[in-house]
């Protein structure tokens, strides 16, 4: 799909770029966007540079690809880099990292009464928005140690599979609101009244509200929900100061966030949407990645004259109607083409200065570093 009318992006000049550190890979789910950050990392990595990369719920098949039979949310090293620097591969455990930000800002007490809390668990599990928020939370974390140590230069971030792509950068806002919410501080107000003089009076204000709730939800809900408030009251403020400083470092000119689609309507779409709030909040784009887009070998034969040729040689003999078959593939996969290029143009006439490359559809799925090498060249062709 060489006659898409954007300027190309070159990959290589953000990935091998030292004075990048960080890449976002974002997109709708089903696009191939957790196999590229993996491409990306590899190929920077092999590159000289010290790489992390963060996936988000990846295949089996990636991990074994990357060498790694189980990944976690501990980084681990990637064996058989060819080149003088580094991978180290992790997958998001949310709950592990909600974990790790209760412990880490709470005396162990503290920690352990909110760990064991329903209310808690069942937050930290399954709230909407929860592995978004996390993965920005996790981001910090490895910013801060690369940071500290030096271990990595790059960290490259998958993002999280969505309904919109927009979820990954208004997740964090969304669970900051409602762990600062009036609701929630609502449902714990006689709990962390009492004993300041006022848990009578909160008790008698909130009387009938409460009795309401208890109905529809359960007494022992809303026990949970107070009594997990009045322990991590304590860490209100660094959730959302986290997530600010998480943002922040987002919009940074260190950062380049790479759009991932699928030459589908829904995908580019979805790229289109997120292409215009990065605009919109100022972060640095480097551009669309189009994957997945379908080669033709023989472009200078048109679908109709593939299909004219197919029709006088099918009733021939078995060469061919074989001859036949293949013109008649020809013809799906121009067709395939021209549809794909129309939704290539949707976007660009949109988005007229965004820089693209397109990644053609490859055989068979990746299965180990050979592949990842293969992607990475493709990308940066």
């Amino acid at each position: 799909m060489n006659n898409i009318n954007a300027p190309q992006l070159y990959l290589d000049d953000v990935v091998l770029n030292p004075e990048i550190h960080i890449v976002v890979c974002t997109g709708s789910g089903g696009v191939g966007k957790t196999t590229t950050a993996a491409a990306i990392a590899l190929r920077a990595a092999e590159h000289g540079r010290k790489v992390c990369v963060l996936t988000i719920d990846p295949a089996r098949r990636l991990a074994q690809a990357l060498g790694i039979e189980h990944l976690d949310n501990t980084p681990r090293a990637v064996e058989g880099i060819q080149g003088s620097g580094s991978l180290d591969a992790m997958m998001l455990d949310m709950k592990r990292t909600f974990d790790e930000v209760v412990e880490g800002h709470s005396d162990p007490e503290r920690a352990q009464q909110i760990l064991n809390n329903p209310f808690y668990q069942s937050l930290s599990s399954s709230f909407a928005g929860t592995q978004e928020y996390m993965a920005m939370e996790k981001l910090g974390q490895l910013h801060a140690q690369a940071q500290a140590d030096g271990r990595w230069d790059l960290i490259v971030v998958d993002t999280p599979p969505s309904r919109s792509a927009l979820d990954f950068l208004d997740a964090p806002a969304r669970l900051g609101s409602f762990l600062d919410g009036k609701f929630i501080r609502i449902l714990s107000a006689p709990a962390r009244g009492a004993g300041r003089g006022i848990g009578k009076i909160a008790a008698m204000g909130f009387g009938f509200f409460t009795s309401a709730l208890s109905k529809i939800l359960g007494s022992q809900v809303l026990n949970d929900v107070g009594a997990f408030v009045a322990a991590i009251d304590s860490t209100f403020g660094g959730f959302r100061e986290r997530a600010d400083a998480t943002y922040a470092l987002l919009k940074d000119s260190h950062t380049s966030f790479i759009v991932i689609a699928a030459p589908e309507a829904d995908a580019i779409r979805e790229a289109s949407f997120f292409v215009e709030r990065l605009n919109s909040d100022h972060m640095p784009l480097a551009g669309l990645v189009l994957n997945r887009v379908t080669e033709v070998t023989m472009p200078e034969v048109t679908r109709e004259q593939a299909l004219a040729a197919a029709q006088e040689l099918a009733a021939g003999d078995a060469a061919s109607k074989f001859t036949a078959a293949l013109l008649e593939l020809h013809a799906q996969r121009v067709s395939q083409a021209e549809r794909q290029l129309e939704f290539a143009h949707r976007f660009t006439s949109a988005h007229p200065g965004i820089r693209v490359t397109t990644v053609r559809a490859l055989a068979q799925d990746v299965h180990d570093l050979d592949g990842l090498r293969e992607i990475g060249t493709l990308l940066t062709a």
